[in-house]
C-alpha cells in the first residue's frame, strides 16, 4: 500500500509540474510577468521624470547683509543699524525652458519606441520557442513510437540470436536502428529542455509548460497568408517597424537639441529687488536689481556643432536602416515563401500514405512477408522523413514570425 501511496505522490508531483498552456496564455503570462519587460518600462517612467525636471524653473536665490563692524561707534555687529536683503531670480531668455521641455518630451517618445521594439522582439520569441517546443514533442513522440516497436523487436531478435535461429547480422542491422533512435531522443529531449527553460525565463512561469495547440490550430496558422506581396510588406514595415521609426524620431530628437544647444548662447537675466536699511543714498530705500552676462563670445558653440554633427549622423543611421529592413522583410518573405512552397507540393494524401505504408510495413514484417533489409531500409528512411516533416512544419511558423516581427503589423490572415 505504501508503495502505490509513494508512487501517486511522484506522479502527482510530475503532473504538478507540467502546465497545459495556449498560445494565448504564455502570451497573457509574458505581457504580466517578463522581468525584461518590467524593467524597460522603467525607462519611460524615467524619461517622465526627466520631462518633469525640465518643467522646473530654478529657484529664487534669497541674501542679505548686516554689519559686521561699525567704525565710527566702534561697535561689532551693529544689526541695528545696518542690515539689507535681496530677492533674485533668474529669467531664461532665448526659449531655453521651452526647448529643453521639447527635448524631454521627445527623449519620452523615444523610451516607448524602445519599449514597443522590446515587445515585439520578445513576443517574436515566445511564439518561435511556443512552436519550437510544440514540434519537438511531436518528434518525441513518434520517436517512441518507433522505439517501443523496435525494443521489442530487437529484444526478440536477441533471444532468437542466442538460439541460433538468426544471424548476429540481423540483430546488429536492428541495433543500428535502435541507437540512431535513441540518439534522435537524446538531441529531441535536449531541444525541449532548452525550449522550456526559454519559456519560463520569459513567462515567469516556474514550471514546464506544454503547449496546448490543436492540429486544427496549427493547420490554420500553417495555411495563413501574408496580405500584400514583398513590396506592399515592405511598405508596411517602413510604417510601422518601431525600430526603425526610433530611428526616424532619433532625427528629429537630435534637431531639438541643437535648437537647445542654440539657445543656451543667449545669456540669461538675473532679476531681483533688494532692500537696504542704511547703506544707499536713502534710508530703507528699496531698489530694483537687473543682472545679465556679457556675450562677448558664444560660451556654447562647440556643443551646438557637435548637435549639428549628430543630426546628420542620425539621418545616415536612418538612411541604413530603412535600406536594411526593406532587405530583411524581402529576405524573410522569400524565406516563408519558398517553405511554404515546398511543404504544400506534399499532399495531405502523401501523409496519411506514409503513416499507411509505414502501418503496412509494420503488419507485413510481423507476417513476414518483407524481408528484415526491406524493413530496415524503410524504417530509417521513415525515421528520416518523419523528422524532417516536423522541421518543415516549424520552419514555416518560424519564417512567418520572423515576418511578423519585421513588418509589426497584422498582415497574416
Amino acid at each position: 500500500m505504501n508503495k502505490f501511496a509513494g508512487l501517486f505522490i511522484v506522479i502527482s508531483s510530475f503532473m504538478a509540474a507540467q502546465r497545459q498552456m495556449s498560445l494565448l496564455d504564455c502570451e497573457e503570462a509574458f505581457q504580466k510577468n517578463n522581468l525584461q519587460l518590467l524593467a524597460e518600462q522603467y525607462n519611460i517612467n524615467m524619461a517622465d521624470a526627466d520631462l518633469l525636471q525640465a518643467k522646473i524653473w530654478e529657484l529664487p536665490q534669497l541674501s542679505g547683509q548686516i554689519n559686521a563692524y561699525n567704525p565710527e561707534d566702534k561697535k561689532v555687529f551693529d544689526v541695528g543699524h545696518a542690515k539689507g536683503a535681496q530677492v533674485t531670480q533668474l529669467i531664461y531668455m532665448g526659449g531655453k525652458k521651452k526647448n529643453e521641455i521639447a527635448f524631454a518630451k521627445s527623449n519620452r517618445e523615444l523610451a516607448q519606441l524602445q519599449f514597443s521594439q522590446l515587445l515585439v522582439d520578445l513576443r517574436a520569441q515566445l511564439r518561435i520557442t511556443y512552436f519550437d517546443l510544440y514540434y519537438e514533442k511531436l518528434k518525441l513522440d513518434n520517436t517512441n513510437k518507433q522505439l517501443g516497436y523496435m525494443n521489442d523487436l530487437l529484444a526478440a531478435y536477441k533471444v532468437q540470436s542466442a538460439k541460433g535461429n538468426v544471424s548476429l547480422k540481423d540483430e546488429v542491422r536492428l541495433q543500428s536502428i535502435v541507437i540512431q533512435l535513441n540518439n534522435d531522443k537524446v538531441g529531441i529531449n535536449k531541444n525541449i529542455l532548452e525550449f522550456e527553460q526559454a519559456l519560463k525565463v520569459l513567462t515567469g512561469i516556474t514550471d514546464d509548460i506544454e503547449p496546448q495547440l490543436s492540429e486544427s490550430e496549427a493547420k490554420d496558422i500553417l495555411t495563413a497568408q501574408p496580405f500584400g506581396d514583398e513590396t506592399e510588406l515592405q511598405k508596411k514595415a517602413v510604417e510601422n517597424n518601431a525600430d526603425y521609426q526610433y530611428n526616424l524620431k532619433l532625427i528629429d530628437n537630435s534637431k531639438l537639441y541643437a535648437q537647445w544647444q542654440k539657445s543656451l548662447n543667449v545669456p540669461d537675466l538675473n532679476l531681483g529687488a533688494g532692500w537696504d536699511q542704511n547703506g544707499g543714498t536713502f534710508k530703507n530705500e528699496v531698489n530694483l536689481m537687473v543682472g545679465i552676462p556679457l556675450p562677448l563670445w558664444k560660451s556654447n558653440k562647440g556643443n551646438v556643432d557637435k548637435a549639428n554633427f549628430a543630426i546628420q549622423q542620425n539621418q545616415k543611421n536612418a538612411e541604413f536602416q530603412k535600406l536594411n529592413l526593406e532587405t530583411k522583410v524581402q529576405a524573410a518573405y522569400k524565406t516563408w515563401k519558398s517553405q511554404y512552397d515546398q511543404l504544400t507540393e506534399i499532399k495531405s494524401e502523401d501523409l496519411n500514405n506514409l503513416e499507411l505504408v509505414y502501418n503496412g510495413m509494420l503488419s507485413n514484417f510481423r507476417k513476414g512477408n518483407v524481408s528484415l533489409i526491406e524493413f530496415t531500409d524503410f524504417m530509417d528512411s521513415y525515421r528520416t522523413a518523419a523528422l524532417q516533416i516536423y522541421d518543415m512544419k516549424n520552419g514555416i511558423m518560424q519564417s512567418a514570425e520572423q515576418l511578423n516581427q519585421l513588418v509589426q503589423t497584422k498582415i497574416f490572415y
